[in-house]
């Protein structure tokens, strides 16, 4: 419990400290907000500092800190110094200064900020890039849900159909009308339980890995031949593999592409700390919740505490034909037995509302990301709803014939969820470079996007070339590519600014 503890203070003091200092460097000042200036009703209307904080927390969340976190967890304790690291001086960074960047520009889109600052062509990229990771958002939010959903009752088609009839009502009507009143609930849902497992850690005082811990001496209870992680991390190294499973607990591009949905609400750029930067925060902490409890989970047997009888016989029988503890116990397994074993009834549904939640939660706010982004650029105003429908329709339907191939893919799941995750990740290169671009010209400290967006620009290329999806080169062969792709990045950003230090074109770009 030693590494967990300090990890839940580290993030603490990150977002007091740190936190800080980021706002800092960015100057927050009292100018007209878009939603002041521009509020039209539909879209850019004031809500409550409290309220805006809960809905971006619940957007940016997803399964991503849950299910991320489950199985981030099998790389063992390391995960929490990614947790706690990426999460105060990468996500959380990210987060703020994209928001805060979208509020200075009129609640201007993601891929529009990027081409104010990289460029038209790179514009272009993302715009094609944001839509389709967008896209690939709300049909794996769709299903992840459904699934947790059938196992309580009913069919999982019943609950997609439902889902989705939902996504297109919620991503039609004004924002304060369905996300408004909703979320703050839906929110609340999902930190009760991160508090109640929480706190369900310090009543048990599990056993738990340590930083220091040799999880091959220490594997108490469970046979390491059934946990099966030693032979995924042998397909999955954990570098550059870590920093894409755990993504939305440490950083991910997709809040980019939600920071302005919260950007077009908010009355104050004073309210931006504890609303960007606190709702990352606020996940990295239940992103370490669900890696501590899911450490404990797998490698020191709580899997026997919390797995009904029936279910145990059942891994046993399969256990024999070589499947392994981590294949068996699948993310939204391991949700549904610890919330349910730890938490008792009504806290166990309470739980899984929030875990149900998040997801669909973050997928309705994707698809009105991606209405609005395709909307900005066909020039194509959302004033009406018949002119919402114009974007909508062609939209889902290409959303329902991704979930239908993925349906009929027996690894359809699995394969999408591996692509949006190093797409998700390769969004916050290009966030982190825009932003650390906007920086540079505003003569403002851009070490601290910087340093974030050349260990993710390492990251992403190096499992291009590692990762079976893509070239499946040698590991040696990657990681030195790997290098050779950070070092063009240095050689770049040092070329780029000297070429700009002698002339000051902030005046260009509005504040």
């Amino acid at each position: 419990m030693i590494s967990f503890v300090l990890s839940l203070i580290a993030l603490i003091v990150g977002f007091l400290a740190y936190g800080r200092f980021v706002e800092h460097v960015f100057g927050p000042d009292d100018r007209p907000t878009p939603a002041v200036a521009h509020g039209d009703g539909i879209d850019y209307v004031v809500l409550p500092s409290w309220k805006i904080f809960m809905i971006q927390f619940l957007n940016i969340a997803g399964t991503g800190p849950i299910f991320g976190a489950i199985m981030g967890a099998w790389y063992g304790p390391v995960a929490y110094l990614w947790i706690v690291f990426g999460c105060i001086f990468a996500g959380a960074t990210h987060d703020y200064l994209s928001g805060m960047l979208s509020l200075r520009n009129d609640g201007e889109s993601l891929p529009e900020l990027v081409g104010m600052y990289l460029g038209k062509a790179t514009k272009d990229i993302m715009l094609l890039f944001t839509v389709l990771l967008l896209m690939m958002v709300g049909v794996v939010f769709v299903y992840s849900p459904a699934i947790i959903l059938h196992g309580m009752c009913g069919s999982q088609m019943l609950w997609i159909v439902v889902i989705f009839i939902y996504y297109i009502i919620a991503t039609m009507l004004p924002i304060d009308k369905i996300i408004g009143k909703v979320y703050p609930l839906f929110a609340f849902s999902l930190l009760f339980m991160a508090v109640a497992l929480m706190i369900g850690l310090f009543i048990k005082m599990p056993n738990l890995p340590e930083l220091w811990s040799d999880l091959g001496a220490s594997n108490l209870n469970s046979n390491p031949a059934w946990l099966g992680a030693d032979s995924y991390m042998s397909k999955n190294p954990l570098f550059p593999c870590l920093f894409l499973t755990i993504a939305c607990g440490a950083i991910s591009g997709f809040h980019a592409t939600q920071s302005p949905l919260m950007a077009r609400c908010m009355k104050s750029e004073r309210h931006g700390r504890p609303i960007f930067y606190g709702a990352m925060i606020t996940e990295g902490v239940v992103a370490l919740i669900w890696a501590t409890v899911s450490m404990y989970f797998f490698y020191y047997g709580g899997w026997r505490e919390v797995v009904p009888a029936d279910v145990v016989k059942e891994f046993m029988a399969q256990a024999d034909g070589g499947k392994s503890l981590v294949q068996f116990f699948t993310a939204p397994k391991v949700v549904q037995f610890v919330c349910s074993n730890w938490l008792g009834v009504f806290g166990g549904v309470l739980a899984l509302l929030g875990v149900v939640a998040a997801p669909i939660t973050s997928g309705d706010t994707a698809f009105r990301s991606a209405r609005l982004i395709v909307a900005e650029t066909i020039g194509v105003e959302q004033h009406s709803i018949r002119r919402r429908l114009y974007v909508c329709i062609p939209m889902f339907i290409a959303a329902i014939l991704l979930l239908l191939w993925q349906m009929e893919n027996p690894d359809g799941f699995n394969i999408i969820w591996q692509y949006f995750g190093w797409a998700n990740q390769t969004l916050s290169v290009f966030t982190l470079w825009t932003i650390t671009v906007y920086l540079v010209k505003r003569k403002k400290c851009y070490a601290i996007t910087l340093i974030p967006a050349l260990f993710m620009t390492t990251v992403c290329s190096t499992y291009i070339f590692v990762s079976k999806q893509f070239l499946g080169l040698q590991n040696w062969v990657g990681y030195g590519l790997g290098i050779a792709v950070f070092a063009i990045a240095c050689v770049w950003f040092a070329w780029w600014k000297v070429k700009k230090s002698s002339t000051c074109s902030c005046s260009k770009k509005p504040e």
